[in-house]
C-alpha cells in the first residue's frame, strides 16, 4: 500500500494520493488530483475535437498540407521538426520503402516517414483510438503526389479482439493499453473499447506483398511497446526492419520492463541508439550502465551487418 494524502488539502493543491504498485514495482509518481478525483468517477463527459488543414512550406520537400487536431493537448507539427525528422529518416529510408507506424496518433510521425520513402513507399499507420482516428485519416488523404499513408483503425495486440484502452483526460489524447498496470498508477480514467488485431498475421494475409520492403517500424505504445515487437518476432528476424521503440516511464513502469525492452532489442541483433530529437536519431550508444538514466526516451535501433 502507498501513502495516504491528508484530506485538508484544497483541490488547488498538489494532493499526496494513494499508489498500489504492483508486485516487483518501485514506487512511482503520485497521482495528480484532477487524476484521482477522475479515477473516483467525478468525471466530465467525452469531448471531441475537429481539425483545420494547415499548410507548411520546407525547405527540401516543399509545400505540404497538415490536418492540425484542435484537441488543446496535441502535439502541433513544425515545418523546421518535420524537415528535421524527413532529413534523419533518408540516413537509413530510401523511396519505395514500406514503413510501419505503430501508435500514429494523429499522422504527426507518419508524416515524416512517407516524406522519406516517397509516393512510391508506404507507411501503414496504426491508431485505435476514434477520436483521433478521423484526424490521421485526413493526413492521410492529403499530399498524394508526395506521400502515400495507409490508417488502420487497430491496435497492435497479441491477438485479435477488442480491449479496453485507458486515456487520461476526456477529449482522449494521450493513453492505451495498461496491461497489469493499476489504475493508480497509470492515473487513466477515461475508457474505450478498440479493436485490436495480431498485426503479423494481418500482413501475411492483406499484405504479404509488401513484407520483402518493410525497413522500418515505429512503436509509441504506452509501454506495451515489447508485447508488441514479440508479436513481431518472425518479421523482425527475417526482414531486419529500423526499429524507432520508446523506453517508457520509468515512473510508470518497472525498470525490469525497460531492462527486458532492452535485451529484446540487443538479442535480436540491433545497435540501440538514443535518439536526440529530430537532429540526430544516432545518439548515445544504450548500454546496460546508462539505460535508466531518463524516465522516458526514444530509442533509434540499427540492425548489425
Amino acid at each position: 500500500m502507498g501513502r495516504q494524502g491528508s484530506p485538508s488539502h484544497s483541490l488547488a493543491e498538489p494532493l499526496s494520493l494513494p499508489f498500489y504498485p504492483l508486485a516487483g514495482q518501485h514506487e512511482g509518481m503520485p497521482l495528480k488530483a484532477k487524476e484521482f478525483i477522475y479515477l473516483l468517477g467525478l468525471k466530465p463527459k467525452p469531448k471531441t475535437f475537429g481539425f483545420v488543414i494547415e499548410a507548411h512550406d520546407l525547405p527540401r520537400e516543399g509545400r505540404i498540407e497538415v490536418a492540425r487536431w484542435l484537441h488543446p493537448g496535441a502535439h502541433r507539427i513544425a515545418p523546421s521538426e518535420v524537415q528535421a525528422n524527413v532529413d534523419q529518416l533518408r540516413r537509413f529510408l530510401r523511396a519505395g520503402d514500406v514503413a510501419i507506424d505503430i501508435g500514429a496518433h494523429t499522422g504527426d510521425t507518419a508524416i515524416p516517414i512517407a516524406l522519406a520513402v516517397g509516393a512510391s513507399g508506404l507507411v501503414l499507420a496504426l491508431e485505435p483510438n476514434p477520436y483521433v482516428f478521423p484526424v490521421l485519416e485526413r493526413n492521410a488523404s492529403l499530399n498524394p503526389g508526395k506521400t502515400k499513408i495507409v490508417p488502420l483503425m487497430f491496435a497492435a495486440m497479441r491477438a485479435d479482439g477488442y480491449y479496453e484502452f485507458q486515456y487520461g483526460e476526456e477529449g482522449y489524447c494521450n493513453g492505451g493499453f495498461h496491461e497489469g498496470m493499476s489504475k493508480w498508477l497509470h492515473g487513466s480514467a477515461f475508457r474505450v473499447q478498440v479493436e485490436g488485431r495480431n498485426l503479423q498475421a494481418f500482413l501475411t494475409r492483406t499484405h504479404a506483398g509488401l513484407i520483402p520492403r518493410l525497413r522500418f517500424i515505429k512503436v509509441d505504445a504506452e509501454g506495451f511497446d515489447l508485447p508488441i515487437l514479440e508479436t513481431l518476432e518472425d518479421l523482425i528476424r527475417g526482414q531486419r526492419p529500423y526499429l524507432q521503440v520508446e523506453m517508457f516511464s520509468l515512473r510508470k513502469s518497472a525498470p525490469a520492463y525497460r531492462l527486458k525492452l532492452y535485451d529484446f532489442l540487443v538479442g535480436h541483433g540491433y545497435v540501440v541508439h538514443r535518439m536526440e530529437g529530430n537532429k540526430n536519431f544516432l545518439g548515445e550508444l544504450v548500454t546496460p550502465e546508462n539505460l535508466m538514466q531518463g524516465n522516458v526516451y526514444d530509442v533509434f535501433c540499427v540492425p548489425k551487418n
